[in-house]
Order: structure tokens, then sequence, then C-alpha cells
């Protein structure tokens, strides 16, 4: 597997090596040891969860805070998203900056988001299930988010012609400016 830095300090996209034969396919979706080899961050994922969603649902931009940050490891099984992720840390070089990547069944990329950061994702295929591993236990007391459309953020959302559904709770999210980190 390859690990690729993005723009953004401390998170990956993770590229794995694909068999393909008469058969199918393999590949190894992580292997711990050559992620911190590669990536110089040691994780230990505690948490799997995964999500159904439909063409134009987008979840996020979510988050936890405190002691009960996560950073995930998100890829997509079937279908394809936009995925998104803002770096909230006030230390970091690329603090208030996004970055976004189209994740599919086909290319099989993976992105790791590292505490700190909010995240989300839009429905591009008609469906997609969405992985995603944390290291970290949810808490809902510790969660929060910030509305996909801030404009301070400006993400270019690849929605062209879908509508975007949203969450009750998600349409309620506040703007980067409003928000008590």
């Amino acid at each position: 597997m390859k690990v690729i830095k993005t723009t953004l300090q401390d998170c990956f996209v993770i590229e794995p090596t694909v068999f393909n034969d008469e058969r199918g396919a393999f590949f190894e979706s992580f292997n711990e040891k050559a992620f911190i080899e590669a990536s110089g961050l040691k994780t230990r994922f505690v948490q799997d969860n995964q999500s159904i969603s439909k063409q134009g649902v987008l979840r996020g931009l979510h988050f936890q805070m405190g002691s009960h940050a996560q950073a995930k490891l998100v890829r997509v099984v079937k279908g394809e998203v936009q995925d998104v992720v803002v770096d909230l840390r006030p230390y970091s070089t690329t603090y208030k900056k996004h970055f976004s990547i189209i994740l599919n069944d086909v290319n099989k990329y993976q992105l790791f988001v590292p505490r700190g950061f909010a995240h989300g994702f839009l429905t591009l295929s008609d469906t997609a299930i969405f992985d995603y591993k944390c290291d970290n236990y949810y808490h809902k007391s510790s969660e929060s988010g910030i509305i996909y459309s801030d404009p301070e953020l400006s993400i270019d959302w690849k929605a062209n012609n879908l509508k975007i559904q949203l969450s009750a709770k998600d349409k309620d999210l506040p703007m980067l400016k409003n928000l008590k980190l």
C-alpha cells in the first residue's frame, strides 16, 4: 500500500495494492506496521462504523471534541462519495484549510483523518456504503460540527445538479466563526 501526503498536516490518502485475477480481486485494506512506517503516526482503531446513503445525502461536517476526539480511516465499500476534511487544530500549519477527494469502490482509496479534523461526505452515486474505523469511542455529548456551506471554508461540493439532503441535526450546525473549540 502507498501512503500519500495530502495538503493538510497529518492527513494521508492510502492507496492499496490491488491484486486482480479471473476470480476477482484482493487487497489489504489496512496494515498498521506499513502505515506507521510511511506516516510516522501511530494509531489504534477501536470502533468500526458503516453508513448507507442515497445519492445527494451529505453527512457532515462532524467531529468529536476534547478527550473524545477521533482519528478516522474512511473508505467507500460500494459507490462513490466526495470526502472532505477540515483541519480545526489551532496549532497546525494547515488550520482552517480543507482537503477534498473522490473515494469510490473502483479506486479503493482511503483517507486517514487525524484527531482535530471535521469530516463529511457527499454521496455522488445512486447509493454508497461508507465504512470507517475510529481510534476513540463515540461519545454523544462530545459531538459537534460545522455547517457544510460555511462561506469561510468555501468548499466546492461536487453536487452539480444533485439536490443535497441533510439530516435535521446537520441543517442546524454552526458556522466555524460561531464554534467554540
